[in-house]
């Protein structure tokens, strides 16, 4: 995300009118607009095998997996994010033609040195205001980790961390999975 130094109020309309005629992506957070930068090798594969993954998982659900090209509508935070990837479960998004979504379940972000700080501060508390979200996923691309926070059953958030050689879990959608099918063909790992 690249920041605009200069404060000038843009109304979520504006955004979004913009936003289906740009070339580029922005994002959009409480009347700023940060156009996405392009994503290295590492990040693609990642997004895409988990992608794929996920697809396999859940394709005789409901569930809709979907990539970085869709936006999140978070109203109460006033913010649109395009997520790395979504999961989306719910029958009011599966025949929405709409150019953003509302009710995610999953939501995953690949790290960035350039994004990290912001993907666990600002944005994580963004999503937060998502009453449907229940998990927020961080993936490292530099090393096999994975951060997942879930709401526990107390509805609170609780963090758990898999690395080299775990089995990880995306409890919201009932997902196992080997960590080292997560990271296949990942270039450049340390």
């Amino acid at each position: 995300m690249v920041t605009n130094n200069q404060f000038f109020y843009i109304s979520p309309e504006t955004y979004s009118e913009g936003e289906r005629v740009s070339p580029i992506k922005h994002e959009y957070r409480k009347g700023q607009v940060y156009a996405m930068v392009g994503a290295k090798k590492s990040h693609i594969v990642l997004g895409a095998n988990l992608t794929t993954l996920l697809n396999i998982h859940l394709a005789d659900s409901p569930c809709l997996v979907l990539n970085s090209d869709i936006k999140v509508r978070l109203e109460e935070a006033n913010c649109y994010y395009y997520p790395d990837i979504a999961v989306v479960c719910d029958e009011r998004e599966i025949n929405n033609t709409d150019d953003f979504i509302l009710y995610p379940v999953l939501l995953i972000e690949v790290l960035s040195k350039s994004t990290e700080a912001f993907d666990r501060g600002q944005k994580f508390s963004d999503y937060q205001t998502c009453p449907t979200l229940k998990e927020y996923v961080l993936i490292h691309q530099n090393e096999m980790k994975i951060e997942c926070y879930y709401h526990n059953e107390s509805g609170n958030w609780t963090e758990k961390i898999y690395q080299v050689g775990d089995e990880v879990e995306f409890f919201s959608i009932n997902y196992r999975g080997s960590i080292e099918a997560i990271y296949r063909k990942v270039p450049g790992l340390t």
